[in-house]
């Protein structure tokens, strides 16, 4: 199967609109971790994606009554950007359907483009099945992202220049992974070409579909995939990418958030370019792999897939970056609530950097400190910090690996309250558009009190919300009817330890 794809790859016409992209050292990097880390651009495409590439080489294959009728497809991203740019150099009208919550900077990209964008749904299934409606409708052409032949010959091309500029021994190349075109196609030719070169995935850990059908030996569909890094937010592998993967794919590593958004930073700090979060996943995948594997003097490269950031979220990615490193600790700390406690604490973080300190009278007893300490790039010094300061006998939480703790604790320490009964807390995902936040909220009734709310906009399709509420524990029931009937995602965090340490309700519920 995957042989047949190099005369495909070879013949592949993308040349008239993509670049060949540079190949270049990521001289931090590679100095950091002891090994020559390259890094391919593909983020300085026309469309600042590899995306370009297979789209255009599907749209060049059409027959002159398919290129008259059109083509559409239903994307929120890089692919409708490469679509519709395609479309446009080649004099073919395109249709882009793309959700409601996908981000005014795309929508206007796309139409700048030349193409007719459509905005149906709340999400890409959504987009997708009036996609689908529109081609009963009209004829048009359906160009997909990731499940093509030509498609998937269109990204090899990225395989096919990385070979011909590195010719000294490659150890591995890292690719990230969504629905699979790009590493289908790059696996296809390198394997072809060079057996002993590892091709590694690169995938969230909350979207890891090609992880999981390896693992299974065959195509398996997802419950969810996390949405922070969209561009690879898919819940099963393509088709025909999976057959060219099961043969040729050596592994697959995942990465956590925190660590693309410190992927993201390093790129920067090499490039001075800032990845989106799909496009920094080769990145942190090496990193990984480098620690992993105690690697030393390797050529690897990775692949940067692509550049377009919503510039709101650098806001949210500034924040996780430290923590991705392993350079910051976040703990809860129970200190007297006395004067002169502060400065005792800070005396015994025997001169670490204090990155964060949070802070609200609770009682006259005791003060629980919401605070960050810069430790060593790696984690070094984490667990010696924890002992340091368990000897001195302060009571220490660590909350570096909980997500509610940053994503909404920090912003929230205010003290518990006392006079509030019956808590419960849950925290909801819910589409990014105008009215959604408002909408969210009226759809929660009257019934029961909000005793909590945090909403923080950092830039993406969804956003979360953490809420608390008054409910008694025999309407636990009926109130979670209600959220099945608002429809957003949700998940109950009363039991949540950050949350417990710094809002929780004092009385505790009624039975």
């Amino acid at each position: 199967m995957p042989q047949r794809y190099i005369k495909k790859i070879l013949d592949a016409r993308v040349y008239d609109i993509a670049i060949e992209t540079p190949l270049t050292e990521a001289r931090s990097l590679s100095a950091r971790f002891g090994n020559n880390i390259m890094l391919k651009r593909e983020d300085l495409q026309p469309v600042f994606s590899f995306k370009i590439r297979g789209a255009y080489n599907r749209l060049a294959q059409l027959s002159d009554e398919q290129k008259a009728k059109g083509v559409i497809c239903a994307s929120a991203g890089n692919h409708a950007q490469g679509v519709a740019m395609s479309a446009k150099q080649l004099g073919i009208k395109a249709v882009i359907v793309m959700p409601q919550t996908t981000p005014d900077i795309k929508v206007k990209s796309v139409r700048e483009r030349g193409a007719k964008v459509v905005l149906k749904g709340d999400a890409f299934d959504e987009a997708a099945a009036h996609a689908q409606e529109l081609i009963a409708k009209h004829g048009y052409t359906y160009i997909p992202p990731y499940d093509d032949p030509d498609v998937i010959a269109g990204q090899g091309t990225v395989a096919m220049e990385l070979m011909w500029q590195f010719s000294q021994p490659l150890h591995a190349v890292f690719i990230p992974v969504g629905g699979g075109g790009l590493i289908a196609g790059m696996a296809a030719y390198i394997k072809y070409l060079r057996p002993d070169i590892k091709i590694i995935g690169v995938e969230p850990e909350d979207s890891n579909c090609l992880q999981a059908a390896m693992a299974a030996g065959e195509r398996v569909v997802l419950d969810e995939v996390g949405i922070f890094a969209d561009g690879v937010a898919v819940k099963q592998i393509g088709e025909e990418p999976w057959n060219i993967c099961k043969d040729t794919v050596d592994e697959v590593i995942t990465v956590s958030t925190d660590e693309i958004c410190a992927a993201i930073k390093d790129v920067f700090e090499d490039t001075r370019s800032i990845a989106e979060p799909a496009g920094a996943l080769s990145v942190a995948g090496i990193k990984k792999y480098i620690e992993r594997e105690q690697l030393e003097g390797e050529n690897l490269a990775g692949v940067l897939s692509g550049a377009n950031m919503n510039f709101d979220r650098l806001r949210y990615i500034s924040e996780r970056t430290e923590i991705g490193e392993k350079r910051e600790a976040v703990l809860a700390v129970t200190i007297p609530e006395q004067p002169g406690a502060f400065k005792t604490f800070i005396k015994a973080l025997h001169k670490r950097s204090i990155t964060e300190f949070n802070y609200r009278y609770a009682d006259d007893q005791q003060a629980v400190i919401f605070v960050g300490i810069q430790i060593q790039a790696g984690g070094l010094g984490r667990e010696e910090l924890l002992q340091d300061l368990r000897a001195i006998g302060y009571s220490v939480t660590d909350l570096t690996d909980s997500d509610i703790a940053k994503q909404h604790i920090r912003h929230l320490v205010g003290g518990h309250a006392p006079s509030i009964t019956n808590e419960v807390v849950y925290q909801f995902e819910f589409p990014e558009r105008p009215g959604a936040l408002l909408k969210f909220l009226m759809s929660l009734g009257t019934r029961w009190n909000i005793s909590l709310f945090h909403y923080r906009n950092h830039g993406a399709a969804y956003s979360r919300v953490l809420l608390g509420a008054q409910v008694n524990a025999d309407e636990t029931s009926a109130f979670e009817e209600m959220l099945e009937k608002v429809g957003f995602r949700y998940e109950n965090m009363t039991d949540n330890e950050a949350y417990k340490l710094f809002l929780g309700a004092g009385n505790g519920r009624s039975e």
